[in-house]
Formats: C-alpha cells, sequence, structure tokens
C-alpha cells in the first residue's frame, strides 16, 4: 500500500468542521486547476512534507483534546486507496471524520463513505462556466454525482460556492442555490474569494469581491431559499 502524501497541517480549527474542535490534512494531488486556488503548492502529487506516521503519531496526543479530522487538500480522494486507508486508521482512533472535497471522484467518494461523517462539496460555478474556472470538461456532472450520491446517505454535509467575481454573477449565484434548493440542500455555505497572492490582487477588486456580501435584497432572496445559508466573509 503506497503511503499517503500530506501537504500541510492545521492543528486547531473551530470553522472547518461545524460544531466540532478539528485539525484538517491537506493531502497533495488534484485533477483540477481553479483559477482562484488557494495551494498550488498542493496540486501535483509528490512527496509529502509531512510523515504520515508522525502526523498519526500526533493525532494519537490529541485524542480527547480534538473531536474531528479534516481531509482535505488538494483533492484527497485523488490518492484513491491511500487516503481511505489512512482515514480508517484516524476513524479507529475515535475522531469524526470530515472531508472537503471538489467532488470529482464519485465512485471513490461512495467507497469512502463508510468512513466520512461529514462533507463539504464545493460547487464552484454554473455549468456553463465551471470549465473555463477549473480547467476540465467533465468536472461539473462529476461533482453532481458525487452531490446526489451523499444525499442519498443521509449524512451531514454543506454544499460551499466561492464567489470568484470573474467566474460568478450575483444571477449566477442565485442560479445555483436554486439549483441547490431544488436538489432538496439543507446547507449552502457562500464563501468570500480572496486574492492569495500578490499577482491575483490586481484582477479583483474589494468592491467586486464583497458585492455578494453588502446586497442585502440578494442576501434576502438566496436565504428564501435556503434558510441554513453561511455568509463567510
Amino acid at each position: 500500500m503506497k503511503d499517503i502524501q500530506i501537504g500541510g497541517l492545521v492543528s486547531f480549527t473551530t470553522i472547518d468542521y461545524p460544531g466540532k474542535l478539528a485539525a484538517v490534512l491537506f493531502l497533495v494531488g488534484c485533477p483540477l486547476r481553479c483559477a482562484y486556488c488557494s495551494n498550488p503548492h498542493l496540486l501535483e502529487i509528490g512527496p509529502g512534507a509531512y510523515d504520515p506516521e508522525k502526523i498519526y503519531d500526533w493525532l494519537q496526543s490529541r485524542v480527547g483534546k480534538l473531536e474531528a479530522v479534516v481531509f482535505s487538500g488538494g483533492e484527497a480522494l485523488m490518492q484513491g486507496d491511500a487516503t481511505i486507508e489512512y482515514v480508517k486508521r484516524v476513524r479507529d482512533l475515535g475522531f469524526a471524520i470530515g472531508l472537503h472535497t471538489n467532488g470529482f471522484y464519485p465512485k471513490m467518494l461512495e467507497r469512502a463513505e463508510p468512513y466520512v461523517d461529514w462533507i463539504g462539496l464545493d460547487y464552484k460555478a454554473t455549468r456553463e462556466h465551471y470549465e473555463s474556472l477549473v480547467g476540465n470538461g467533465i468536472a461539473y456532472d462529476n461533482m453532481i454525482q458525487s452531490l446526489t450520491f451523499w444525499q442519498s446517505t443521509g449524512k451531514d454535509f454543506e454544499v460551499r460556492i466561492t464567489c470568484d467575481p470573474r467566474f460568478i454573477s450575483k444571477s449566477d449565484l442565485i442560479a445555483i442555490v436554486r439549483d441547490l434548493h431544488e436538489r432538496g440542500v439543507n446547507t449552502v455555505a457562500i464563501q468570500k474569494y480572496i486574492a492569495h497572492f500578490e499577482d491575483d490582487a490586481h484582477k479583483t477588486t474589494p468592491e467586486m469581491r464583497e458585492q455578494f456580501f453588502n446586497d442585502t435584497a440578494l442576501r434576502t432572496e438566496i436565504s428564501a431559499m435556503v434558510p441554513n445559508t453561511i455568509w463567510r466573509e
């Protein structure tokens, strides 16, 4: 069995798994090339910066102090069986398991499901704009397959929309939320786009990034469709 490759660690967070104190492991590798990616150093699978056995030993020391471990990326499911085996080991320590995923691997999500308690699923744009944002022509359909499967499990989840104004307009955001409402999604997190790197900063303005959050009518319309809407600024 190939060792899991871990490229980053957040040792304590209260926001990455709703209602639980958690650590986050960032796994390397991602099939997408999103224009606003905040972790470009994790895109290619290669030797991780963290020894997985040392991380496991550290997690053992956090039993009783942390409640959950979240697997993020990159795209955690890109490492396939290595991810699933490591998730099993961590879950056996007694932690709840969260997964942040772009939904590109619905079949792998099905295989991981018995060991995952909650997911945050990225819905990145309307179908029309998906490929231009992520650089992949099948990503939208795969994400919808992952969403449909996870809904069938009855387990908790949220769908996350990052509002990069280059790829999502206010009307697009309403269309996405309407689609989620029609699919029976109960929790949506609308996230402000943050320019993480200096060469991204000139591509949008603060006013462009904030337009989704300071529009009272927009917020009212969206919250009417999905009452459990989280606005992450």
